[in-house]
């Protein structure tokens, strides 16, 4: 690998899931990864029970994986939720329990990078007081997150699988950045450049690598259209590799698409952009 070259990492909230969840560290092993990320593993339950967080976290550690990447509670995800925090409310108070719970099984992990996605936008609630609230949250998020010694994350969604999801572009994300980092004075926000989500917005991908890349923590990848494997639709990612690496983006890339089949038979197409996995 170059001095800039990506490092790839496989999320197993998305991959393996024909698995167990206590199985797909070992399953990512297997397959020749030693980083990881996931959302957050127990959907629907904010504050799981510690025994589940250690057998989970003693899964990570008997494969030898680094979780690299691990989202805040987001609610049911996959499923109706886009995520909680700017939900007045139970979603509100239910992401608030978590944060500490979360950050701690980073900080045990060895995690430095902790992702909090925005909720939908509800009727009948006023898109300032929820954008009010998310930033008050996004700045607890922060904070639990210096504590754990992890960056937080801010990732667009795309417009046509979300459509009442407010950050749906580059500028709005990183804008978001922005905020969080004057408003907690910590500057840990980073952005999460997730390729598959702006390219179904339509954004030109290498001119958002070249605006954002210094302030990205973290990339993601599926292929578009279809939300596959690398090499399965129309995205040349051999060529937006290249384009991170020219940015000096040095970080994970992680892979977050659904396999056409067995997760394990799908890394093959990983070769040939010449990179290998982390």
């Amino acid at each position: 690998m170059g001095p800039h070259e990506p490092r790839f990492n496989v999320n197993l909230s998305i991959l393996f899931t024909e698995l167990p969840l206590l199985e797909r560290p070992a399953a990512a092993a297997a397959a020749g990864f030693t980083a990881v990320e996931l959302w957050w593993p127990w959907p629907g339950v904010a504050v799981p029970a510690p025994a589940e967080r250690d057998a989970l976290r003693r899964a990570l550690d008997d494969a030898g994986t680094r979780l690299v990447g691990l989202n805040f509670y987001a609610g049911l995800l996959p499923g109706p939720d886009r995520g909680v925090l700017s939900l007045p409310g139970a979603g509100s108070d239910d992401f608030r329990a978590n944060l500490d719970v979360a950050a701690d099984f980073a900080a045990r992990t060895g995690c430095t990078a902790l992702n909090a996605l925005y909720g939908n936008r509800v009727p009948g609630v006023g898109h300032a007081a929820q954008d009010a609230l998310a930033l008050e949250n996004l700045v607890r998020a922060a904070r639990a997150a210096d504590r754990a010694g992890a960056v937080l994350l801010i990732e667009a969604l795309n417009a046509t699988e979300s459509p009442d999801y407010p950050v749906v572009t580059s500028a709005r994300a990183v804008g978001l950045v922005e905020e969080v980092n004057a408003a907690s004075g910590l500057g840990n926000a980073r952005f999460l450049m997730d390729l598959y989500h702006l390219s179904m917005g339509g954004e030109d991908l290498p001119a958002v690598i070249e605006r954002y890349a210094g302030v990205t923590g973290h990339v993601q990848i599926a292929d578009n259209p279809g939300r596959g494997e690398p090499g399965s639709g129309a995205l040349d990612f051999g060529a937006l590799l290249g384009h991170l690496d020219k940015a000096g983006y040095d970080g994970w890339v992680g892979l977050e698409y659904r396999p056409s089949g067995a997760s394990a038979d799908s890394f093959g197409r990983l070769d040939a952009l010449g990179r290998r996995a982390g």
